[in-house]
């Protein structure tokens, strides 16, 4: 038996609780996990809330990260002792995920922890860090580089914007942040930002084409927000979309990109390449700095997730939450 946050759903209506689990009940893979430790990242906690349709089987053990070490193992790639990592993957949502202390998986879609990092460390990146890595990857090979001009980075005090201001502050980079929360500016500026500006001027229905500001941009927000970053990127500039938190909806014109040359780079982080991960991996390792990680990350235990979930979608939770499935 093991403990674990499990999510059904049948006549009776949509259940949330932390349990017991038969090590029977776990899912078919060829690599055994055992989890040390997980994070709840916005789409686990639509799940956990029922706020959005993210759950395509029941039962599910939500939690779209996880990192521990290898229990057993039948892929040759893999063998007991091995420390490893797993982002996405459609991972907490059809198959079961990280918010427990043990996980069934397959291999193809783990990668071995950097030394570099505890498992701790590596949560408190996660998903969102290693979103963030991406988008940072795909402006840079579309050629931005610090001396181009100004990055702007939306939703900004959320896990992938906190991480995207922190990285691309490493690197040199001028970094203006929008957000919300306006309060919490000195924490945007610790960790890298040097102009914070309120998410109002992005959000409303905008014009095709603004007078010329970003260099690149980093968007989690989605809608018109995107629409307005576009629409005032400057000539051959890039915008890297990783995020819907506004919409889904582009109400926008393609006017930025043949007038202007704008790039649109779609950042899917859940299906990516091998490859993609352990290199966007390796880059953290180098271009984040760790002590960074204190002020973006909270920890918590498995018996405080679903309140915890439900905060982080009245919009109370800062960064990024570690769960220690110990505790």
């Amino acid at each position: 038996m093991f403990n674990g946050i499990l999510i059904d759903k049948d006549d009776s209506g949509y259940r949330v609780q932390l349990t017991a689990i038969d090590e029977a009940q776990l899912p078919a893979g060829d690599v055994t996990v055992r989890v040390s430790h997980s994070t709840l990242n916005y789409k686990d906690a639509l799940a956990i809330t029922n706020k959005g349709p993210i759950v395509r089987k029941f039962p599910m053990v939500p939690g779209v990260d996880l990192a521990g070490t290898v229990q057993a193992s039948s892929d040759p790639d893999f063998k007991p002792g091995d420390q490893v990592l797993l982002n996405g993957w459609g991972v907490g949502e059809g198959h079961w995920g990280g918010l427990a202390q043990l996980a069934r998986l397959e291999g193809k879609w783990l990668i071995p922890l950097p030394d570099a990092f505890t498992a701790s460390q590596a949560m408190a990146i996660g998903t969102a860090g290693y979103t963030a890595m991406l988008a940072v990857m795909a402006l840079e090979k579309n050629g931005l580089t610090p001396d181009k001009g100004e990055v702007l980075v939306t939703g900004a005090n959320g896990g992938v914007g906190s991480f995207s201001i922190a990285i691309l502050a490493k690197l040199g980079y001028r970094v203006v942040a929008s957000t919300g929360r306006l309060e919490e500016s000195g924490y945007l500026k610790q960790l890298g930002a040097t102009e914070i500006i309120d998410r109002a001027t992005l959000s409303e229905p905008g014009r095709p084409l603004v007078k010329e500001r970003w260099a690149g941009a980093i968007d989690s927000v989605g809608s018109h927000t995107l629409a307005n970053i576009c629409a005032s990127t400057r000539y051959r500039g890039t915008v890297a979309a990783c995020g819907l938190a506004q919409g889904m909806d582009f109400p926008a014109s393609v006017a930025p990109f043949i007038l202007r040359g704008v790039t649109l780079a779609g950042i899917d982080s859940v299906m990516r390449p091998r490859q993609d991960r352990i290199d966007a991996w390796a880059r953290l390792v180098t271009d984040l700095d760790q002590d960074k990680l204190a002020l973006i990350t909270h920890e918590i235990g498995l018996s405080e997730v679903i309140e915890t979930a439900q905060r982080l979608m009245d919009g109370g939770v800062r960064g990024r939450v570690v769960v220690d499935t110990q505790r």
